[in-house]
Protein backbone atom coordinates (compact mmCIF):
# COMPACT_ATOMS: atom_id res chain seq x y z
CA UNK A 1 0.00 0.00 0.00
CA UNK A 2 0.94 3.61 -0.55
CA UNK A 3 -0.75 5.97 1.88
CA UNK A 4 -0.65 9.75 2.02
CA UNK A 5 -0.34 11.68 5.28
CA UNK A 6 -1.17 15.38 5.64
CA UNK A 7 -0.61 17.58 8.69
CA UNK A 8 -0.79 21.23 9.72
CA UNK A 9 1.55 23.25 11.90
CA UNK A 10 2.09 26.71 13.35
CA UNK A 11 -0.52 29.42 13.73
CA UNK A 12 -3.95 28.71 12.22
CA UNK A 13 -5.48 30.81 9.43
CA UNK A 14 -8.76 31.23 7.60
CA UNK A 15 -7.46 29.32 4.58
CA UNK A 16 -5.20 26.51 5.80
CA UNK A 17 -8.05 23.99 5.67
CA UNK A 18 -8.58 24.81 2.00
CA UNK A 19 -5.00 23.63 1.45
CA UNK A 20 -5.86 20.37 3.20
CA UNK A 21 -8.94 20.11 0.97
CA UNK A 22 -6.74 20.55 -2.11
CA UNK A 23 -4.39 17.80 -0.95
CA UNK A 24 -7.35 15.49 -0.27
CA UNK A 25 -9.01 16.23 -3.63
CA UNK A 26 -5.82 15.43 -5.56
CA UNK A 27 -5.19 12.29 -3.51
CA UNK A 28 -8.76 11.02 -3.91
CA UNK A 29 -8.48 11.14 -7.70
CA UNK A 30 -5.09 9.43 -7.90
CA UNK A 31 -4.63 5.69 -8.32
CA UNK A 32 -1.22 6.09 -6.63
CA UNK A 33 -2.80 6.66 -3.19
CA UNK A 34 -4.56 3.94 -1.23
CA UNK A 35 -5.50 5.73 1.99
CA UNK A 36 -5.44 9.39 3.01
CA UNK A 37 -4.50 9.99 6.64
CA UNK A 38 -4.42 13.14 8.72
CA UNK A 39 -2.06 13.66 11.65
CA UNK A 40 -3.58 15.41 14.65
CA UNK A 41 -1.44 18.30 15.92
CA UNK A 42 1.23 18.28 13.25
CA UNK A 43 4.58 16.54 13.63
CA UNK A 44 3.82 16.04 17.32
CA UNK A 45 0.86 13.87 16.32
CA UNK A 46 3.08 11.99 13.86
CA UNK A 47 5.51 11.11 16.65
CA UNK A 48 2.57 9.98 18.81
CA UNK A 49 0.87 8.11 15.92
CA UNK A 50 -2.39 10.02 16.29
CA UNK A 51 -3.81 9.56 12.81
CA UNK A 52 -7.34 9.76 11.43
CA UNK A 53 -8.74 8.21 8.25
CA UNK A 54 -9.73 11.22 6.14
CA UNK A 55 -12.12 9.16 4.00
CA UNK A 56 -14.28 8.60 7.08
CA UNK A 57 -14.58 12.37 7.57
CA UNK A 58 -14.65 13.80 4.04
CA UNK A 59 -17.15 11.76 2.03
CA UNK A 60 -18.72 14.26 -0.36
CA UNK A 61 -18.20 17.47 -2.31
CA UNK A 62 -20.29 19.19 0.38
CA UNK A 63 -17.87 18.03 3.08
CA UNK A 64 -14.95 19.27 1.01
CA UNK A 65 -16.52 22.69 0.53
CA UNK A 66 -17.36 22.95 4.22
CA UNK A 67 -13.74 22.13 5.05
CA UNK A 68 -12.61 24.95 2.76
CA UNK A 69 -14.89 27.39 4.58
CA UNK A 70 -13.85 26.29 8.08
CA UNK A 71 -11.24 28.56 9.69
CA UNK A 72 -8.35 27.52 11.94
CA UNK A 73 -6.56 24.15 11.64
CA UNK A 74 -9.09 21.32 11.33
CA UNK A 75 -6.37 18.73 11.98
CA UNK A 76 -4.97 20.66 14.91
CA UNK A 77 -1.54 22.24 15.06
CA UNK A 78 1.64 22.25 17.11
CA UNK A 79 4.71 24.32 17.93
CA UNK A 80 7.21 21.47 17.89
CA UNK A 81 10.49 22.02 16.05
CA UNK A 82 12.58 18.99 15.16
CA UNK A 83 16.11 18.89 16.53
CA UNK A 84 19.15 19.29 14.31
CA UNK A 85 20.07 16.21 12.31
CA UNK A 86 23.61 16.20 13.70
CA UNK A 87 22.43 16.32 17.31
CA UNK A 88 19.57 13.81 17.39
CA UNK A 89 19.01 11.27 14.64
CA UNK A 90 16.71 9.18 16.84
CA UNK A 91 13.77 11.53 16.28
CA UNK A 92 14.11 11.19 12.53
CA UNK A 93 14.58 7.43 12.73
CA UNK A 94 11.37 7.21 14.77
CA UNK A 95 9.40 9.24 12.22
CA UNK A 96 10.56 7.05 9.32
CA UNK A 97 9.78 3.95 11.37
CA UNK A 98 6.25 5.27 11.95
CA UNK A 99 5.86 6.07 8.25
CA UNK A 100 6.82 2.50 7.35
CA UNK A 101 4.52 1.04 10.00
CA UNK A 102 1.54 2.92 8.50
CA UNK A 103 2.74 2.46 4.90
CA UNK A 104 3.04 6.18 4.35
CA UNK A 105 4.71 6.95 1.04
CA UNK A 106 3.81 10.65 0.87
CA UNK A 107 3.90 13.26 3.64
CA UNK A 108 2.63 16.79 3.06
CA UNK A 109 3.27 19.33 5.80
CA UNK A 110 1.40 22.65 5.71
CA UNK A 111 2.85 25.56 7.61
CA UNK A 112 5.19 28.52 7.83
CA UNK A 113 8.90 29.03 8.36
CA UNK A 114 9.42 26.52 11.15
CA UNK A 115 7.21 23.94 9.43
CA UNK A 116 9.29 24.24 6.26
CA UNK A 117 12.34 23.66 8.46
CA UNK A 118 10.75 20.32 9.44
CA UNK A 119 10.15 19.44 5.77
CA UNK A 120 13.73 20.35 4.94
CA UNK A 121 15.23 18.31 7.79
CA UNK A 122 13.12 15.23 7.03
CA UNK A 123 13.95 15.49 3.33
CA UNK A 124 17.66 15.81 4.12
CA UNK A 125 17.47 12.75 6.37
CA UNK A 126 15.79 10.69 3.66
CA UNK A 127 18.39 11.78 1.13
CA UNK A 128 21.23 11.03 3.54
CA UNK A 129 19.87 7.55 4.25
CA UNK A 130 19.02 6.77 0.64
CA UNK A 131 15.29 6.58 1.41
CA UNK A 132 13.57 7.08 -1.94
CA UNK A 133 10.18 5.46 -1.30
CA UNK A 134 8.97 8.25 1.02
CA UNK A 135 8.37 11.71 -0.46
CA UNK A 136 8.09 14.77 1.78
CA UNK A 137 6.66 18.04 0.47
CA UNK A 138 5.75 21.38 2.03
CA UNK A 139 2.74 23.62 1.41
CA UNK A 140 2.98 27.26 2.53
CA UNK A 141 0.79 28.87 5.15
CA UNK A 142 1.25 31.99 7.23
CA UNK A 143 -0.76 35.13 7.84
CA UNK A 144 2.57 36.94 8.31
CA UNK A 145 3.32 36.50 4.58
CA UNK A 146 7.02 36.18 5.37
CA UNK A 147 7.88 32.97 3.49
CA UNK A 148 10.41 33.43 0.71
CA UNK A 149 10.04 31.59 -2.60
CA UNK A 150 6.35 32.42 -3.04
CA UNK A 151 4.72 35.71 -4.05
CA UNK A 152 2.37 35.47 -1.08
CA UNK A 153 1.15 32.92 1.43
CA UNK A 154 -2.23 31.27 1.97
CA UNK A 155 -3.98 32.88 4.90
CA UNK A 156 -2.46 36.29 4.33
CA UNK A 157 -5.11 37.51 1.87
CA UNK A 158 -7.94 36.72 4.28
CA UNK A 159 -6.14 38.27 7.24
CA UNK A 160 -5.40 41.35 5.11
CA UNK A 161 -9.08 41.59 4.16
CA UNK A 162 -10.14 41.35 7.82
CA UNK A 163 -7.66 44.07 8.79
CA UNK A 164 -8.70 46.37 5.94
CA UNK A 165 -12.40 46.02 6.78
CA UNK A 166 -11.82 46.39 10.52
CA UNK A 167 -9.76 49.56 10.08
CA UNK A 168 -12.37 50.99 7.68
CA UNK A 169 -15.11 50.42 10.25
CA UNK A 170 -12.93 51.64 13.11
CA UNK A 171 -12.30 54.85 11.21
CA UNK A 172 -16.05 55.50 11.12
CA UNK A 173 -16.24 54.93 14.88
CA UNK A 174 -13.26 57.16 15.71
CA UNK A 175 -14.45 60.20 13.81
CA UNK A 176 -17.84 60.73 15.49
CA UNK A 177 -16.56 62.95 18.35
CA UNK A 178 -15.21 66.51 18.24
CA UNK A 179 -12.67 65.93 21.03
CA UNK A 180 -8.98 65.35 20.27
CA UNK A 181 -8.23 61.62 20.42
CA UNK A 182 -5.68 59.07 19.20
CA UNK A 183 -6.44 55.41 18.52
CA UNK A 184 -3.51 53.02 18.05
CA UNK A 185 -4.16 49.60 16.51
CA UNK A 186 -1.54 46.89 16.99
CA UNK A 187 -1.35 44.36 14.16
CA UNK A 188 0.58 41.09 13.95
CA UNK A 189 4.05 41.04 12.44
CA UNK A 190 7.29 40.23 14.27
CA UNK A 191 9.87 41.16 11.65
CA UNK A 192 7.70 41.56 8.54
CA UNK A 193 5.11 44.31 8.32
CA UNK A 194 2.84 42.88 5.62
CA UNK A 195 -0.24 42.64 7.84
CA UNK A 196 0.15 46.16 9.20
CA UNK A 197 0.50 47.41 5.63
CA UNK A 198 -2.90 45.82 4.92
CA UNK A 199 -4.49 48.50 7.12
CA UNK A 200 -4.12 50.79 4.08
CA UNK A 201 -6.75 48.67 2.31
CA UNK A 202 -9.31 50.66 4.31
CA UNK A 203 -8.72 53.41 1.73
CA UNK A 204 -9.64 51.50 -1.44
CA UNK A 205 -13.19 52.88 -1.66
CA UNK A 206 -12.22 56.47 -0.98
CA UNK A 207 -12.11 56.47 2.81
CA UNK A 208 -9.15 58.04 4.62
CA UNK A 209 -8.08 54.90 6.44
CA UNK A 210 -5.26 55.08 8.98
CA UNK A 211 -3.50 58.44 9.26
CA UNK A 212 -0.18 56.81 10.10
CA UNK A 213 1.18 53.31 9.40
CA UNK A 214 4.35 52.02 11.06
CA UNK A 215 5.78 48.75 9.83
CA UNK A 216 8.51 46.85 11.65
CA UNK A 217 11.08 47.21 8.86
CA UNK A 218 12.12 50.89 9.38
CA UNK A 219 13.66 51.78 12.73
CA UNK A 220 10.99 53.30 14.98
CA UNK A 221 11.73 56.63 16.64
CA UNK A 222 9.58 57.84 19.55
CA UNK A 223 10.21 61.54 18.92
CA UNK A 224 9.37 61.26 15.23
CA UNK A 225 6.19 59.36 16.13
CA UNK A 226 5.04 62.09 18.51
CA UNK A 227 5.85 64.73 15.88
CA UNK A 228 3.75 62.83 13.32
CA UNK A 229 0.79 62.54 15.67
CA UNK A 230 0.94 66.22 16.69
CA UNK A 231 1.02 67.23 13.02
CA UNK A 232 -2.15 65.24 12.37
CA UNK A 233 -3.90 66.68 15.43
CA UNK A 234 -3.33 70.22 14.16
CA UNK A 235 -5.79 69.66 11.30
CA UNK A 236 -8.15 67.00 12.67
CA UNK A 237 -9.66 65.79 15.91
CA UNK A 238 -9.15 62.06 15.56
CA UNK A 239 -5.94 60.27 14.61
CA UNK A 240 -5.92 56.58 13.70
CA UNK A 241 -2.58 54.77 13.82
CA UNK A 242 -1.72 51.25 12.63
CA UNK A 243 1.45 49.76 14.10
CA UNK A 244 3.25 46.42 13.81
CA UNK A 245 3.68 44.48 17.03
CA UNK A 246 7.35 44.06 16.05
CA UNK A 247 8.42 47.70 15.68
CA UNK A 248 12.02 48.14 16.85
CA UNK A 249 14.25 51.10 17.68
CA UNK A 250 17.50 51.92 15.86
CA UNK A 251 19.36 49.43 18.08
CA UNK A 252 17.02 46.58 17.06
CA UNK A 253 15.23 46.46 20.42
CA UNK A 254 11.52 45.70 20.29
CA UNK A 255 9.48 48.67 21.53
CA UNK A 256 7.20 46.21 23.32
CA UNK A 257 10.06 44.87 25.46
CA UNK A 258 9.19 47.63 27.93
CA UNK A 259 6.06 45.67 28.87
CA UNK A 260 7.23 42.09 28.24
CA UNK A 261 8.72 39.48 30.56
CA UNK A 262 11.41 38.27 28.17
CA UNK A 263 9.78 34.83 27.87
CA UNK A 264 10.09 32.90 24.60
CA UNK A 265 7.93 30.35 22.79
CA UNK A 266 8.80 26.78 21.75
CA UNK A 267 10.74 28.07 18.74
CA UNK A 268 12.77 30.55 20.81
CA UNK A 269 10.79 33.57 19.57
CA UNK A 270 10.25 36.37 22.08
CA UNK A 271 6.69 37.26 23.03
CA UNK A 272 6.41 40.77 21.62
CA UNK A 273 2.77 41.91 21.84
CA UNK A 274 2.30 45.25 23.55
CA UNK A 275 3.79 47.88 21.23
CA UNK A 276 0.49 49.77 21.02
CA UNK A 277 0.23 49.90 24.80
CA UNK A 278 3.73 51.45 24.99
CA UNK A 279 2.77 54.05 22.38
CA UNK A 280 -0.50 54.76 24.20
CA UNK A 281 1.45 55.74 27.30
CA UNK A 282 3.85 57.79 25.19
CA UNK A 283 0.99 59.80 23.64
CA UNK A 284 -0.66 60.24 27.04
CA UNK A 285 2.55 61.58 28.57
CA UNK A 286 3.77 63.70 25.64
CA UNK A 287 0.49 65.02 24.20
CA UNK A 288 -2.07 64.54 26.95
CA UNK A 289 -5.14 63.95 24.78
CA UNK A 290 -7.51 61.01 25.00
CA UNK A 291 -5.76 57.89 23.70
CA UNK A 292 -6.53 54.20 23.50
CA UNK A 293 -4.75 51.14 22.14
CA UNK A 294 -6.31 48.08 20.52
CA UNK A 295 -4.75 44.68 19.77
CA UNK A 296 -6.37 42.77 16.91
CA UNK A 297 -4.43 39.76 18.19
CA UNK A 298 -5.86 36.31 17.34
CA UNK A 299 -8.97 37.72 15.66
CA UNK A 300 -7.05 38.66 12.51
CA UNK A 301 -5.92 35.05 11.94
CA UNK A 302 -9.14 33.09 11.67
CA UNK A 303 -11.97 35.42 10.70
CA UNK A 304 -13.58 32.89 8.38
CA UNK A 305 -16.75 34.95 7.97
CA UNK A 306 -14.79 37.53 5.99
CA UNK A 307 -12.27 35.35 4.18
CA UNK A 308 -10.99 36.34 0.76
CA UNK A 309 -12.39 34.07 -1.94
CA UNK A 310 -9.13 34.52 -3.86
CA UNK A 311 -7.15 33.40 -0.82
CA UNK A 312 -9.28 30.31 -0.21
CA UNK A 313 -9.15 29.23 -3.86
CA UNK A 314 -5.39 29.76 -4.15
CA UNK A 315 -4.89 27.83 -0.92
CA UNK A 316 -6.86 24.91 -2.33
CA UNK A 317 -4.85 24.95 -5.54
CA UNK A 318 -1.56 25.01 -3.62
CA UNK A 319 -2.71 21.91 -1.73
CA UNK A 320 -3.33 20.18 -5.04
CA UNK A 321 0.07 21.32 -6.32
CA UNK A 322 1.81 19.99 -3.20
CA UNK A 323 0.06 16.65 -3.58
CA UNK A 324 1.05 16.42 -7.23
CA UNK A 325 4.68 17.14 -6.32
CA UNK A 326 4.55 14.28 -3.81
CA UNK A 327 3.00 11.88 -6.33
CA UNK A 328 5.66 12.88 -8.89
CA UNK A 329 8.41 12.07 -6.39
CA UNK A 330 9.52 15.70 -6.07
CA UNK A 331 10.63 15.52 -2.43
CA UNK A 332 12.12 18.45 -0.57
CA UNK A 333 9.96 20.94 -2.45
CA UNK A 334 7.40 23.55 -1.39
CA UNK A 335 4.39 24.47 -3.52
CA UNK A 336 4.49 28.17 -4.38
CA UNK A 337 2.88 31.04 -6.28
CA UNK A 338 4.52 33.15 -8.98
CA UNK A 339 2.81 36.44 -9.78
CA UNK A 340 2.82 37.25 -13.47
CA UNK A 341 0.85 40.49 -13.34
CA UNK A 342 -0.91 42.83 -10.89
CA UNK A 343 -3.68 44.11 -13.15
CA UNK A 344 -5.21 42.04 -14.50
CA UNK A 345 -4.12 39.76 -11.70
CA UNK A 346 -2.36 36.67 -13.02
CA UNK A 347 -0.44 33.92 -11.21
CA UNK A 348 0.88 30.44 -11.80
CA UNK A 349 1.61 27.57 -9.43
CA UNK A 350 5.09 26.13 -9.13
CA UNK A 351 7.38 24.47 -6.60
CA UNK A 352 10.67 25.62 -5.07
CA UNK A 353 13.33 23.76 -3.07
CA UNK A 354 12.32 23.94 0.58
CA UNK A 355 15.99 24.32 1.52
CA UNK A 356 15.82 27.83 0.02
CA UNK A 357 12.75 28.66 2.12
CA UNK A 358 13.32 27.28 5.63
CA UNK A 359 14.68 29.70 8.21
CA UNK A 360 14.56 32.60 5.74
CA UNK A 361 12.26 35.60 6.07
CA UNK A 362 10.61 37.83 3.47
CA UNK A 363 10.28 41.38 4.73
CA UNK A 364 8.56 44.34 3.08
CA UNK A 365 10.69 45.92 0.30
CA UNK A 366 11.85 49.49 0.86
CA UNK A 367 9.95 50.79 -2.16
CA UNK A 368 6.69 49.55 -0.60
CA UNK A 369 7.21 52.01 2.31
CA UNK A 370 7.18 55.81 2.03
CA UNK A 371 10.35 57.82 2.69
CA UNK A 372 9.06 59.10 6.03
CA UNK A 373 8.50 55.54 7.25
CA UNK A 374 4.94 56.28 8.34
CA UNK A 375 2.88 54.94 5.42
CA UNK A 376 2.94 52.60 2.41
CA UNK A 377 3.29 53.33 -1.30
CA UNK A 378 1.22 52.60 -4.40
CA UNK A 379 3.41 49.54 -5.05
CA UNK A 380 2.18 48.05 -1.81
CA UNK A 381 -1.44 48.76 -2.71
CA UNK A 382 -0.99 47.18 -6.16
CA UNK A 383 0.43 44.10 -4.43
CA UNK A 384 -2.33 43.85 -1.80
CA UNK A 385 -5.57 44.61 -3.63
CA UNK A 386 -5.76 41.45 -5.81
CA UNK A 387 -5.36 39.21 -2.76
CA UNK A 388 -8.58 40.30 -1.03
CA UNK A 389 -10.97 39.98 -3.96
CA UNK A 390 -14.19 38.00 -3.55
CA UNK A 391 -16.00 36.89 -0.44
CA UNK A 392 -16.01 33.36 0.89
CA UNK A 393 -19.53 32.09 1.51
CA UNK A 394 -19.67 29.90 4.62
CA UNK A 395 -22.93 28.11 5.35
CA UNK A 396 -24.91 29.62 8.22
CA UNK A 397 -27.20 27.88 10.66
CA UNK A 398 -29.09 29.66 13.44
CA UNK A 399 -27.28 32.84 12.44
CA UNK A 400 -23.76 31.40 12.98
CA UNK A 401 -21.36 29.82 10.43
CA UNK A 402 -21.24 26.01 10.44
CA UNK A 403 -17.76 24.52 10.73
CA UNK A 404 -16.43 21.05 10.03
CA UNK A 405 -14.55 19.12 12.73
CA UNK A 406 -12.15 16.38 11.65
CA UNK A 407 -11.54 15.15 15.19
CA UNK A 408 -12.87 15.72 18.69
Amino acid sequence: MKNLLVAQSGGPTSAINATVAGVIAAAYTSDMVDAVLGAQNGIQGVLEERFIDIREKIRSAHDMEQLCQTPSAALGSCRLKLKDLEKDKEQFEKIIEIFRKHEIAYFIYIGGNDSMDTVDKLSQYCSMKGINDITIVGAPKTVDNDLVGTDHCPGFGSAAKYIGVTIAELERDCHVYAAKAVTIVEIMGRNAGWLTAASALARVNGAKGPDLIYLCEPAFDNERFITDVKKCLKTQNSVLVAVSEGIKDKDGRYVSEQVQSGAVDAFGHSYIAGSAKVLEELVRNEIGCKVRSIELNLMQRCAGHISSETDVEESRMLGMKACQCALDGEGGMMAAIVRKNDSPYEIEYTAVPVSSVSNEEKTVPKDFINQEGNDVTKKMMDYLIPLIQGEAKPAYQNGIPVHLALYE
